[in-house]
């Protein structure tokens, strides 16, 4: 018997459990790909890609069938708002000329670029085309941060490569709702949709402040971490769905919103909120992206059959064009907007020269990813006279050969890459960390000493806490790596004081930021270890 039949076979139930079983099924093969990825050594996004390949692969798999805009407005929200959390805005503002003119000028360019490619070589409407551009034109913020952690190279190419990935998705997806709407209506005005265009994107910065602002105030009165933590799951999906409601752009209201929500979390929210939230969006994350790879091998082999015969040359061809085209787009880009302004102005000159090798392993890093995927299924399916989208199984499958492309080819190189430029990391956030460790770790000795001056506690138990707090500030003096010390046996006024220490700790760290001494993801380390220590301070039952 045909193997392909006793897959059909297996899944000849009702659709409702058949749909069921599938997506349990998809979700354990994204743990065993996870799990191979962390083995390897491989960023996951990679293996996911490799995955949904495979996925398609497969004969007698049951179709499955979402609506366009259900895809965009469930996956897009959650996937974009944690990186603008997670942004430092220290660092964000600093680099804030190279993010900016990256995430709306060169997604521009690309996006034409593409489109010209496109539109030649299919010869659909240039509409249609620029709804491929669009799509295919952002790095991933995903990706970004998953090939990016583990990358020893100096914090200003992270800064700038998160930066872009994350304000890049507002401009693509604003261009893309405005291509969709020309590709359905048969009409567009260059003059009407850039005054358009900065309606929706001053709407939706003032519709993300307001979110992020609201998200602030219900957060900071709330002392429970389940509750919490589910409204932080739908601060992004409100911020999208009041800026579409409001007819402005749902993608830049998210990101607003997660990056002023980001700044103000450190201060708000208590430390076993932090701990509990963080591990579960680290699992929504995984599982949207492993969803959506996986939606898309199930979808493959419909868009690969519905293809006319004899068209694998030409989108094989078309592929390829578009992966050099995007290459190659950025590369001259990065070193033209890097270098030639030098020659125009005196003042540059005199700045730091930025070396080729990074502008280079810059231009190399720009992997697309669930984002364009989740815009690619978003495509309508009908037009409004009820005929079929123009190529939009074309686009599908073009979309997911780019993603494939610049996750496996870019993503498997960069490591490599890093090591034949000779790039090396400057280690800028660890000096950053150790400094207010020990400024931490110095007040908290100081209220410490303050305590006992004012005899609020037992002598012994003053002396104990002084003496970690002495270990450890002479650990981080001596520039070895500082110890974190784990307290038990506590005593009532041993847990008071130590408390107050901590707070004091949390204080200290959260001024340097708001002072611009240390960045956001120091902050974060530090407050994490703080937070840890915290839990621990429990008495004995």
């Amino acid at each position: 018997m045909d193997p392909s039949d006793l897959i059909r076979r297996f899944w000849a139930e009702s659709e409702h459990v058949r749909t069921t079983e599938l997506i349990l099924v998809c979700l354990v093969g994204v743990a065993v790909l996870a799990i191979v990825a962390r083995r390897i050594r491989v960023p996951y996004p990679i293996l996911l890609t490799i995955g949904g390949v495979i996925l398609a692969l497969i004969p007698g798999l049951p179709e499955i069938h979402l609506e366009p805009e259900l895809v965009f407005s469930l996956f897009l929200p959650p996937l974009i708002y944690p990186a603008a959390v997670y942004t430092s805005w220290r660092d964000f503002r600093a680099n804030v000329r190279p993010i900016l003119l990256m995430a709306t000028v060169l997604v521009l360019i690309t996006m034409a670029a593409t489109a010209g490619v496109f539109h030649s070589l299919t010869g659909l409407p240039l509409a249609v085309a620029f709804v491929f551009g669009a799509l295919i034109s952002p790095p991933d913020a995903v990706a970004a941060l998953s090939i990016t952690q583990n990358l020893r190279v100096p914090r200003k190419i992270i800064v700038i490569l998160e930066g872009e990935s994350l304000v890049n998705d507002a401009t693509s997806f604003i261009s893309f709702r405005f291509a969709v709407v020309a590709a359905m209506t048969g009409s567009f005005s260059l003059g009407q949709a850039s005054l358009q265009f900065l309606f929706v994107a001053t709407g939706g910065v003032c519709v993300g402040l307001a979110v992020g602002w609201l998200a602030t105030q219900v957060q900071k009165r709330l002392d429970d971490p389940p509750v919490q933590t589910m409204l932080s799951l739908l601060t992004p999906y409100i911020a999208y769905f009041s800026g579409e409601r409001l007819h402005v752009s749902g993608i830049l209201a998210v990101v607003i919103a997660g990056m002023y929500y980001g700044w103000r979390v450190p201060q708000i929210l208590r430390g076993r909120m932090r701990l509990q939230a963080v591990p579960v969006w680290e699992m929504v994350l995984f599982i949207l992206n492993g969803i959506l790879f996986m939606l898309i091998g199930l979808e493959l082999p419909q868009v690969i059959h519905a293809m006319p015969a004899g068209s694998a040359l030409l989108i094989a061809k078309l592929a390829v064009l578009v992966l050099l085209v995007i290459v190659l787009v950025r590369f001259v880009w990065m070193f033209a907007a890097t270098y030639l302004p030098r020659f125009f102005s005196r003042t540059l000159r005199r700045k730091n020269r930025i070396p080729w090798q990074q502008t280079a392993l810059i231009a190399w890093t720009g992997m697309r990813g669930a984002d364009s995927l989740a815009g690619a299924l978003a495509i309508p399916i009908l037009l409004p006279n009820g005929e079929p989208f123009p190529g939009r199984n074309l686009i599908l499958l073009l979309t997911f050969c780019v993603i494939f492309g610049t996750l496996v080819l870019q993503g498997l190189t960069i490591a490599p890459l890093v090591r034949r430029l000779g790039i090396e990391d400057d280690h800028a956030t660890e000096k950053e960390e150790r400094l207010a460790r020990l400024k931490a770790n110095e007040a908290a000795l100081a209220h410490v000493d303050e305590t006992e001056a004012l005899h609020r506690a037992n002598p012994k138990t003053i002396e104990r806490l002084r003496s970690e707090y002495v270990d450890r500030i002479q650990q981080l003096r001596s520039e070895g790596p500082p110890e974190k010390t784990i307290r038990r046996l506590f005593s009532r006024d041993f847990e008071d004081l130590a408390r107050e220490a901590l707070e004091t700790e949390r204080d200290t760290v959260i001024n340097l930021r708001n002072e611009e001494v240390i960045n956001d993801q120091a902050l974060r380390r530090i407050q994490r270890d703080i937070d840890l220590a915290e839990a621990r301070l429990q008495r004995p039952a």
